[in-house]
């Protein structure tokens, strides 16, 4: 799937203004975006049994995997999507990570608010962008 294709499936412009949106309630939609992504991409390897399906989804969507597609695209983030990511990096969230590192987990919060903040300002696009730069390089290891 092309990132045309991507694009038009998260639909058109945003129409809410992330700049006043909470960190955290941008990495509760950028939760979001990141699962149809990940999804997305894993329906493209071919269409498979459900739990196939969820399994290899599951591998992607945790603390670890989020964290490293931080990692691997970290040096194409701009001065606000880097500042973006820090503000969901050292939000506060009152919860503690069950099965996950704590660093990995603010890292994950980061990644998931830098794509809510795009994808809220209509920024698709390049959350999508991001987001296959991120993948291949997972992918590739």
């Amino acid at each position: 799937m092309d990132l045309q294709e991507l694009d038009l499936i998260l639909g058109g412009r945003g129409e809410v203004d992330p700049r006043g949106m909470s960190p955290l309630g941008l990495a509760y939609i950028g939760d979001a975006v990141y699962e149809i992504l990940v999804r997305l991409t894993v329906l493209t390897d071919g269409n498979a049994p459900v739990n196939r399906l969820h399994k290899k989804a599951k591998d992607l969507v945790n603390a670890k995997a989020q964290a490293e597609m931080y990692f691997r695209i970290a040096d194409q983030l701009n001065e606000e999507e880097a500042a973006v990511f820090r503000r969901g990096r050292n939000a506060k969230s009152f919860t503690t990570p069950k099965n996950a590192d704590l660093m990995d987990y603010r890292h994950a919060t980061g990644l998931e608010a830098l794509l809510g903040h795009l994808y809220l300002k209509g920024e698709k696009q390049r959350a999508i962008s991001l987001f296959s730069m991120g993948m291949q390089a997972i992918l590739k290891g």
